[in-house]
């Protein structure tokens, strides 16, 4: 029996790291088999890839470019993290995935979903979530939770863009609510937690 594949997505200052660290503590205590990973990131050449992309220096990237750099951060994770993972049985849990793609170049920057969709396909061997955790909460009140933390290349974009990836994600959850279950995110990190708990622990087992 395979590993089962849990992405978490939102946007900035949703939550998402908070969420994924008390997952990782559950797991342990339960004994449940897993793999934290991140997006971009997770591999020694993904980690380089993501330095480029939100590096705030390089004001001069274009969107067609940027797109492309996750995509090939994320063909790098899938093919030497995560398809191994999941074959030997261990769940992968991993902060953003093609969703965050979708949501923030084909809806916050206006490229096309289809494209982005096949090359994407391309780059992760098709492999999709079988569960998505999508943690929504209004981006005006993220502007205080990343306050106190330096902002990188896209999270120093105005409003405005952050709204219509809200919206995108939202659409996803819309057209795929068996695998992206949304998560009310403006509540207590107790109560985030347990709801997602309760979302996540039937569909793993403990060894």
């Amino acid at each position: 029996m395979g590993g089962k594949f849990i992405t978490f997505e939102g946007c900035d200052g949703s939550g998402k790291s908070t969420q994924v660290s008390l997952v990782k503590k559950t797991f342990k205590e339960l004994k449940i088999p897993y793999l934290l990973t991140r997006e971009p990131g997770g591999t020694r050449i993904s980690e380089e890839i993501r330095n480029v992309i939100l590096d705030e220096s390089y004001k001069e990237m274009v969107w067609r470019t940027e797109a492309l750099l996750y995509a090939a951060s994320r063909a790098q994770l899938v093919g030497q993290i995560i398809e191994p993972a999941l074959a030997e049985g261990i769940n992968v849990i991993c902060d953003r995935y093609v969703d965050s793609t979708l949501a923030y170049q084909g809806y916050g920057r206006g490229l096309g979903l289809e494209e982005l969709i096949n090359i994407n396909n391309f780059a992760t061997n098709s492999l999709k979530p079988d569960l998505t955790i999508l943690l929504d909460i209004d981006p005006e009140e993220t502007l205080n939770r990343r306050s106190n933390r330096k902002a990188d290349r896209l999270e120093k974009e105005q409003l405005d863009f952050h709204y219509k990836i809200r919206e995108g994600f939202l659409e996803l959850a819309k057209n795929e609510p068996q695998r992206i279950k949304i998560v009310a995110a403006h509540k207590s990190i107790e109560e985030v937690h347990k709801e997602i708990l309760n979302l996540i622990l039937p569909i793993v087992k403990a060894k």
